[in-house]
């Protein structure tokens, strides 16, 4: 069925100039580049949001999200996108303070150990994983033989599946450049040639394992580094101040962690120190 037909069966019209304008809203807010495959979640998740805010095409909402009337929609409108969505890099600022600033000074503190623990809490597919473990090579190579672990956790079988396999499609590494394409994936061949795998190398510093985040905690020992990034905001207040005073008592003293764009720690926990962009370090 072409998207013409498509469009003609639907409440609203998703016009060219209007999904590119919400493209570009994404990628502005969120980090994640949309394909042109995405057109119909972006139709199915925003629809919803025509109806609820009762506004009858795309182009007057996209009015309404650039307009500072708009900006609580805009939270919205984040959310309904990401929701269950990921990617290479995303946040892509993390990254670059985790490699400037972060793994600097942890090669400095660690010197006696030469010891390096992260937790991605709430990994989904391995996306974020996998970038924490690239970022970490590139600054700290095997060659350097330091002892790093990633645990990543999430409490879907299937996405921990997907994510330990560690093979994705093309499309799903619109944010990985073509030095680290070559550097850290492997090509798939043949029927597989549109796909990607995750080298060994990188696959064998995380460990996947299912959590539950409200329920307990195995973990024996501290992080260096914790990303939970767009998850608590699936919580409410109260379970967020729970949350968010367990992730301080797991994390070092002189750890950072790192949460996601739509959330926030004001009036939620003083627990922590915001030192950038959704980056804090811990009060203690």
């Amino acid at each position: 069925m072409s998207v013409s037909t498509l469009e003609e069966m639907r409440d609203f019209t998703l016009t060219d100039k209007d999904f590119n304008r919400i493209r570009k809203l994404v990628i502005e807010h969120t980090g994640i580049s949309l394909s042109d495959a995405k057109r119909n979640l972006v139709y199915g998740r925003l629809a919803k949001r025509l109806r609820k805010v009762e506004i009858g095409d795309f182009g007057s909402y996209i009015q309404l999200l650039e307009s500072p009337a708009g900006e609580s929609e805009l939270a919205n409108f984040t959310n309904a996108i990401t929701t269950n969505l990921t990617s290479f890099f995303r946040e892509n600022h993390h990254f670059d303070f985790l490699k400037s600033t972060v793994l600097p000074g942890l090669l400095r503190e660690n010197a006696d150990t030469k010891q390096i623990r992260v937790w991605s809490a709430g990994c989904s597919t391995g996306e974020e994983p996998y970038s924490i473990a690239m970022a970490i090579r590139e600054v700290i190579p095997e060659s350097k033989k330091w002892d790093i672990k990633i645990l990543a956790t999430d409490l879907d079988t299937n996405v921990l599946a997907h994510a330990k396999a560690g093979i994705y499609t093309l499309e799903r590494l619109n944010n990985v450049s073509d030095e680290r394409m070559k550097k850290w994936f492997l090509r798939g061949k043949g029927e597989n040639k549109d796909s990607v795998k995750i080298r060994p190398e990188l696959q064998q510093l995380i460990s996947f394992k299912q959590l539950n985040l409200m329920k307990d905690w195995p973990m024996r020992n501290q992080f260096d580094i914790i990303f939970c990034r767009n998850v608590v905001i699936y919580f409410d207040k109260p379970t967020q101040k729970i949350l968010f005073k367990r992730y301080h008592g797991i994390l070092k003293d002189t750890g950072h962690m790192f949460i996601g764009h739509s959330e926030t720690m004001f009036k939620v926990s003083d627990d922590f120190n915001l030192i950038g962009n959704t980056t804090y370090t811990k009060k203690y």
